[in-house]
């Protein structure tokens, strides 16, 4: 009887000595890392947004940002050139775009279009004008020409400069994000411009400073964010399209 009051009266201790448990994180960052939806991909120019659903492809330029969604095979990535809107269909071998004068380039089985360049299966690449360029060993998850004019990808877990082939992240989150020197991983939508960052999370839109406080936020369900010309623009799986200015009052 005494060797178990002693024991009970040690746990007692112990449970009194433990540490509390941990605060639940701000809000302002994000609730888990969730994997990018491959099914779900959207690109932005100052031209206006273009986006691929379910394997439905659609365009909505500025300033009326109306949704043109073209009758397609389904497509798996969408990318701006030249001013025009494209999309990738694996299934006819080609990049076709979605609004303007219809063109037809065959580039072979694309899993991924930047600006510059379509990304086949194997990682070989071609222009816009079916020209071989210089590409990856693999199939990019994605792929961004950032701001400095450069192609990256995400490959294998790691974020690619594909000029030179410089793995720039390891263990990279599973969304790129545009930057004015580059690209960078992340994981929730953003972009970020010189006069601040903006990111989808916790149900918010939310906008940065430098230092990475949150200066501003709305409401604002699952997304693709990107910046076309002076427009925060955000597209929605479903593909609703909403406009804010850069102090994210909706327009």
């Amino acid at each position: 009887m005494r060797r178990l009051l002693t024991l009970s009266c040690g746990l007692l201790f112990l449970a009194a000595c433990a540490p509390a448990p941990a605060r639940p994180q701000s809000a302002s960052r994000p609730a888990a890392v969730a994997p990018a939806d491959p099914s779900f991909r959207a690109a932005f120019a100052s031209e206006g947004v273009a986006w691929v659903a379910g394997g439905r492809a659609c365009v909505a330029r500025a300033p009326s940002y109306r949704a043109v969604c073209p009758r397609l095979p389904p497509a798996v990535d969408v990318g701006w050139n030249g001013g025009d809107a494209w999309a990738a269909i694996p299934g006819l071998g080609a990049v076709i775009t979605l609004d303007r004068a219809a063109q037809t380039v065959a580039v072979g089985r694309v899993v991924a279009l930047s600006s510059n360049r379509a990304y086949r299966e194997d990682g070989t690449a071609v222009t816009y004008a079916g020209a071989a360029a210089r590409g990856v060993i693999g199939a990019p998850a994605a792929a961004l020409t950032g701001g400095d004019g450069q192609d990256y990808v995400l490959l294998g877990g790691q974020l690619l400069r594909v000029g030179d082939g410089v793995v720039l992240e390891r263990g990279a989150g599973p969304y790129l994000q545009r930057t004015p020197t580059g690209a960078k991983s992340a994981d929730v939508p953003g972009t970020v411009s010189d006069f601040g960052s903006y990111r989808l999370v916790n149900g918010e839109l939310q906008r940065l400073d430098a230092a990475g406080g949150v200066v501003g936020r709305v409401p604002h369900g699952p997304g693709r964010i990107g910046l076309v010309g002076g427009d925060v623009v955000t597209v929605s799986p479903q593909g609703q399209v909403r406009v804010f200015g850069l102090d994210l009052r909706e327009r």
